[in-house]
């Protein structure tokens, strides 16, 4: 077979794999995008504003624009979280995505549609990688690999072993066409239900994106019937009749991984790397981070050929993102634990200061510092919540 040649070879064409791409190419470098055909990731699809300016990416992209979130708690009740002067953009995987490869392409990037199949380690240190095109097996050679090709990451595999594998929940949802305002349908808010019958671990959600809808659960719990909870989130929401479009499933990893390079020239990012949000599985806007710093890292390894500069892509994002990937966690692991706890949860979100820090870090995409009193408040208030939680 004859082989091409790149600077790199980036196995991915999501939004990580994409935004390396498309970065390393615009530094100078020969790249290569392999791309599976066919697939489009489960995706709620929420993206904060500053993902627009980070990304130099058109507001034409978005599909739509809510202003606040309802959550419902296990009893039924509802607690509306208005956006004050702002909002959360809506995007459709199934145009955000080829949107982002085209963009890569324009760049420089060589777009293969093919599957990832081997990474060979060559003599002189560089990587032959196989993928298949078309029914035909086709190679090439690259001195660095940017692994971006999910959860299940094969990259990651071959690269790094079978056991660096995040902890994930599985996620499924059914994209269905959006009724007319006539029905009652509440088009101007996301809905997420913390309910058990729904998910007992995770939680379900109705995404409004203008002509379509995405509704959705995420479990762990094996044997959880993904397929009818998101039923049940349908006729609770008034979609029960409307008709589905497409359905998808796919594993969401919830936990960066301790190390996301092989200490050779192979570097991960995005849901390979397992940064999806934990309690939020908020996933694009950190994918997109990992690959900015996933081509930044490669870029300085192509440069100085010291594989040090790979890791650097991990560093970064844990010291910009890691706090909150923390909080995140611990909150999932505490109150997501019991109908009882989710009921205190929803019942601590009524509350002003808990709304406007949850968005205000959200938009900003860090833990906000600017009230501290705020702070106190909502960590007197949670104090409260668990020790009523504690009491037989």
């Amino acid at each position: 077979m004859q082989s091409t040649r790149h600077d790199a070879i980036v196995v991915g064409g999501g939004p990580a794999g994409a935004t390396a791409a498309h970065l390393l190419a615009n530094a100078g470098h020969s790249v290569l995008l392999i791309d599976r055909p066919g697939r489009i990731k489960p995706c709620g699809g929420a993206i904060p504003p500053r993902l627009l300016a980070d990304f130099d990416i058109p507001v034409e992209l978005l599909a739509g624009r809510v202003g606040g979130a309802r959550i419902i708690s296990p009893s039924g009740v509802e607690v509306d979280m208005a956006i004050e002067g702002s909002y959360v953009g809506m995007v459709d995987r199934d145009r955000f995505d080829p949107w982002l490869r085209q963009r890569a392409a324009a760049s420089g990037v060589v777009v293969a549609e093919g599957r990832f199949e081997a990474l060979r380690r060559l003599s002189d240190g560089q990587v032959e990688i196989v993928y298949s095109q078309a029914g035909q097996r086709k190679t090439a050679v690259t001195r660095l690999v940017v692994g971006a090709d999910g959860a299940n990451s094969q990259v990651r595999r071959q690269a790094m072993g079978p056991d660096r594998r995040p902890p994930y929940v599985f996620a499924y949802h059914e994209i269905v066409r959006t009724p007319s305002a006539l029905t009652g349908f509440d088009g101007s808010n996301c809905e997420v239900y913390y309910q058990g019958r729904i998910s007992p671990d995770f939680y379900g959600w109705v995404f409004p994106h203008g002509d379509t809808t995405s509704v959705g659960v995420g479990s762990a719990v094996k044997g959880h019937d993904l397929k009818r909870a998101t039923g049940l989130l349908r006729e609770a929401s008034g979609l029960a009749d409307c008709e589905t479009i497409r359905e998808e499933g796919a594993p969401l990893p919830l936990k960066p991984l301790k190390r996301w390079d092989d200490g050779r020239n192979v570097v991960l990012a995005g849901d390979a790397a397992g940064v999806v949000a934990p309690a939020s599985g908020e996933g694009i806007y950190y994918a997109m981070v990992a690959g900015r710093l996933a081509a930044e890292g490669g870029a300085a390894f192509l440069a100085t050929g010291s594989a040090r500069a790979l890791a650097t892509a991990r560093s970064k994002f844990m010291r910009e993102h890691g706090r909150v990937f923390m909080i995140l966690g611990l909150m999932q692991g505490f109150w997501y634990k019991s109908d009882r706890r989710r009921e205190r949860f929803v019942a601590i979100c009524t509350d002003p200061d808990v709304q406007r820090l949850t968005w205000e870090s959200y938009l900003n995409k860090r833990l906000v510092r600017t009230d501290p009193l705020a702070h106190m408040r909502v960590f007197f208030k949670d104090l409260a919540h668990m020790a009523r939680l504690a009491v037989p």
